[in-house]
């Protein structure tokens, strides 16, 4: 569910939201999602349980308790919930009380991820978001004496005034809330997508990105996490890190799951569906969704089914991403190919990176090593048939 609404645009955010101050936005969007709800129940098969629910953003807190009380409520009425359904949340400390705590926990929530980005005064100024030491240990106060069993931190390194020196406070201070999981992503500079951007001044050169990012993964691992991949980290018995040393862990468009071959069914503006080898997005402007619902249409802006070849790919970059190897014997019975043969081209194209110390070549695998962790993105780049950026073609942030 994307809850799009945000009381303030904070300058660094790629996400599509909507920034306002009318509590009564919340309540006519409930009406909306309801409707949505109501047409997609009527095309699935009944009997069939969810396993997953989260609540993204925007700030899934700017709805008031009574409206989350009631979000719960509808998702039990049109759709047949699993008792061990796995239920998350994405929360802004700046925006939650004891009341959006004992909200979500009726509703069925056990699974917070609380946005950080970074303690730093200086840092959170100019990305225009201030949120004191104080509001964040509260949340998780709150969060756990409520019951939540597990609490993610989103932190940003990337931002404007990080350095080595700074965010390896803003490390210790993450460590020491205990969280579960922690996900430092890499902050995407796209101003040409989105123009508030262009406010930030003194980003750091690639140079410091990379060298946050091996302070990030020194710091976590010592602390006694385990390096997931592509930014994230979680303890040793979090479900995650048991997945992955099982080989059992699964990734869709979300970001890893132990989940990743259930379909998903979104709702909301800017929402991205993923089903039966297909990808579908709701419109993204509000009037436009609005709109669709009151005609009785289900808000679809646009749609991709994918090839055979996209599957297989797509299935060749989820293991390299969630088991950071390749076996080739193994892969060639998993999709009825050749892999050597099938990914001649693909395999001679990492040849710099295994110059580079990134990638291990043999004639029976390849294997990511502790180095190219760090540029996983890169390595299961060569493996995608569409992603060819270009200067000219401005559609990606840069890796580092």
């Amino acid at each position: 569910f994307h809850l799009p609404f945000c009381r303030s645009l904070c300058w660094y955010c790629g996400c599509t939201t909507v920034t306002t101050s009318k509590q009564a936005a919340s309540a006519e969007y409930m009406i909306y999602l309801e409707k949505e709800m109501a047409l997609m129940a009527g095309l699935l098969n009944a009997e069939r349980r969810v396993v997953q629910i989260h609540l993204g953003g925007g700030t899934p807190t700017f709805l008031m308790p009574d409206e989350l009380r009631r979000l719960g409520e509808l998702i039990d009425a049109q759709f047949a919930v699993s008792m061990d359904v796995e239920a998350s949340v994405e929360i802004d400390p700046r925006r939650m009380s004891p009341q959006h705590v004992a909200a979500l926990w009726e509703a069925g929530f056990r699974r917070a991820s609380l946005g950080v980005q970074d303690f730093d005064p200086r840092v959170q100024e100019a990305i225009n978001r201030y949120q004191s030491r104080d509001e964040t240990w509260r949340a998780v106060q709150w969060l756990r004496n409520a019951g939540f069993d597990s609490v993610n931190l989103d932190l940003v390194y990337g931002l404007p005034h990080q350095t080595v020196e700074t965010f390896s406070k803003t490390l210790d201070e993450a460590i020491a809330l205990r969280p579960n999981r922690i996900a430092a992503f890499s902050y995407a500079h796209v101003p040409w997508l989105k123009p508030a951007q262009k406010r930030l001044e003194c980003l750091p050169p690639p140079e410091t990105k990379l060298a946050l990012l091996a302070l990030t993964v020194s710091r976590l691992t010592a602390a006694g996490f385990v390096h997931i991949g592509m930014d994230h980290f979680a303890r040793a018995n979090d479900e995650l890190a048991v997945a992955q040393r099982a080989k059992k862990l699964q990734r869709n468009f979300q970001g890893y799951s132990t989940n990743g071959h259930a379909d998903i069914y979104a709702f909301g503006m800017s929402s991205i569906s993923q089903a039966n080898g297909t990808y579908w997005q709701n419109l993204k402007t509000l009037p436009g969704y609005y709109h669709a619902l009151e005609a009785g249409a289900l808000p679809i802006g646009r749609a991709c089914v994918l090839t055979g070849e996209d599957k297989i790919r797509r299935e060749v970059i989820t293991r390299v991403m969630c088991d950071l190897d390749l076996d080739f014997a193994e892969m060639s019975r998993r999709l009825e190919i050749d892999f050597p043969a099938h990914f001649a081209a693909e395999l001679a194209s990492l040849a710099d990176l295994e110059a580079d110390g990134l990638v291990e070549i043999r004639d029976t695998g390849l294997a990511v090593t502790e180095a190219g962790r760090f540029l996983i993105r890169v390595i299961a780049s060569r493996f995608d048939a569409y992603f060819a950026p270009t200067p000219e073609a401005r559609q990606f942030s840069q890796t580092v």
